[in-house]
């Protein structure tokens, strides 16, 4: 049924009637002004040509556009269960609240969790547990032969975020809960801002394919401005970013909306413009040009440890740099594996959802990797890519990780609803945004207390799950710990689906030529 012609005649004929009958009767003027916008959206719907449904079904039809923008709410309060939720659930969501306010975060009743769905995973305990206290404030120091700066870290540190990608209130409240926690918190590839320096936390400079904070007029890496840089004290690590597990082999994105005069400044780029990094370094163009690389920034910044972020693609290339290492004698101080589950902002939905290696196959690829060139020793390796409760703590730790970082759970310390808007500058929570009346909503000091309260509250409960496995220090955790249910009768320990690589038992497959 053709719907226009009946729309238009009963909006003539209305409009005509209540005209005609408020010039007799006043109240009848009301209904008129209630009317009149239905009957103008209406004709507005039928004029325009962009969406069939609102042409066909005037005013009626704009009612399903509202409720498919609503539609993320309605399913997170309304329909989801605790498990459902994407990317983190309900129960993921709830426990880093908690932490983050210092209150109960114990459940009732029994696990929500299918123990004997595959994918489910559990941690050994002991039967002679808790008989040593554990470090709750573990540390792990960063920094090779080369490396005159060391820098102990703790084993849970603020993943990289930008200003840019996040407001500055989320960034100031991010580094000084850092600095009450003495953890370290990761730049994002956005540059150093005057938010990440106001409260003197710690810092990892992340270095990035743009070169924000070390950028020339050509876009190209300079080395005078990351010499300035570099050697500010509260950045303690250099981290230069290869590819990320939301969007390897692509660049960063920074929206038009989110590109403001200050953000453009301390980028170095044209403001109001989206800003798409490189999706590759120009500086290097094979693994010994990163090693080099590597070295140069160590000597810029004056001895500070320096390490590299990487989402695993191509197995040979990994193969490659640690070949590299042997042959030219430069390593980092430290790698960072990134999975392709990982990811804060915006990134297209094929790069987000079909490319780069999660994270723990990534990661035992890494270590092995490192461990068959007997590096492993040397260089510390850094998991990256949901880690949220402890348990994630102590499986990156069991496959061979030295230390973690995690975006997702800081930014549901600092505020964050999943609200999903993270790419749209529409953030309700103030968290990533650039729009003044939004983030001014964020607290700066009691979103700071909650950052200091989540990683508080899950290094200790990190310590009582160690403690539980019947270790006195979390060194002792190994893939033999930490159990997978494949299928609903098979279970394989860790060590069962990442076979450990033997030290130095790839050395004598060793390329005879250097790598150039």
């Amino acid at each position: 049924m053709n719907v226009r012609p009946l729309f238009i005649a009963l909006s003539v004929s209305i409009s005509l009637i209540l005209i005609i009958i408020s010039m007799f009767w006043t109240p009848i003027l009301w209904l008129f002004l209630i009317v009149a916008p239905l009957i103008f959206m209406g004709l507005v719907d039928l004029t325009q040509r962009k969406h069939a449904i609102r042409r066909n079904f005037p005013v009626i039809g704009r009612l399903r556009y509202f409720l498919e923008s609503i539609r993320p709410e309605i399913m997170q309060y309304f329909v989801e269960n605790d498990r459902d939720g994407r990317p983190l659930d309900r129960v993921m969501r709830s426990m880093v609240y908690q932490r983050a306010k210092n209150v109960t975060d114990t459940v009732p009743f029994g696990t929500q969790m299918d123990i004997y769905e595959p994918g489910y995973e559990w941690m050994n305990h002991s039967m002679y547990a808790g008989k040593v206290k554990v470090d709750e404030d573990p540390r792990i120091m960063i920094g090779g032969e080369h490396c005159t700066q060391p820098y102990s870290a703790s084993l849970l540190n603020i993943s990289a975020m930008s200003f840019g990608s996040l407001s500055k209130n989320a960034v100031m409240a991010l580094n000084k809960g850092a600095k009450m926690g003495r953890f370290a918190h990761n730049t994002g590839e956005g540059g150093v801002s005057p938010y990440h320096l106001q409260y003197e936390g710690d810092l990892i400079w992340q270095v990035g394919t743009g070169y924000f904070g070390c950028r020339a007029d050509d876009g190209k890496f300079s080395p005078e401005k990351f010499e300035v840089t570099s050697k500010h004290p509260s950045i303690k690590l250099i981290e230069l970013k290869i590819s990320q597990g939301a969007k390897p082999g692509h660049g960063g994105i920074l929206p038009a909306s989110k590109n403001t005069p200050e953000i453009a400044a301390i980028r170095g780029v044209k403001p109001q413009t989206e800003v798409d990094s490189p999706p590759s370094h120009s500086a290097f163009n094979n693994a010994v040009g990163l090693m080099k690389l590597i070295q140069q920034m160590r000597e810029l910044s004056g001895g500070k440890p320096i390490g590299f972020k990487l989402c695993i693609g191509r197995k040979e290339e990994f193969i490659e740099i640690c070949e590299a290492m042997i042959e030219t004698g430069l390593k980092p101080d430290f790698i960072t594996i990134d999975g392709g589950e990982g990811g804060t902002g915006a990134a297209p939905v094929e790069f987000s959802n079909s490319l780069g290696m999660p994270m723990l196959d990534g990661l035992a690829f890494a270590v092995d990797t490192l461990r068959g060139y007997d590096l492993k020793e040397d260089i510390k390796v850094i998991a990256s890519g949901k880690i949220i409760s402890s348990f994630h703590i102590a499986r990156a730790l069991a496959i061979g990780a030295d230390l973690c970082s995690s975006a997702r759970a800081m930014m549901l310390a600092v505020g964050c609803i999943q609200a999903l808007q993270c790419n749209k500058n529409t953030c309700p929570a103030g968290v990533a945004t650039q729009n003044p009346e939004l983030m001014k909503g964020l607290d700066v000091e009691d979103k700071a207390n909650r950052t200091y309260n989540f990683h508080k509250n899950t290094m200790k409960s990190f310590g009582e799950l160690i403690s539980a496995a019947g270790l006195v220090h979390h060194s002792e955790i190994d893939r033999t710990y930490i159990n997978l249910r494949v299928e609903i009768n098979r279970v394989m320990r860790y060590d069962e689906l990442y076979p450990e690589v033997p030290i130095g038992s790839y050395l004598k497959n060793l390329k005879s030529q250097p790598v150039q």
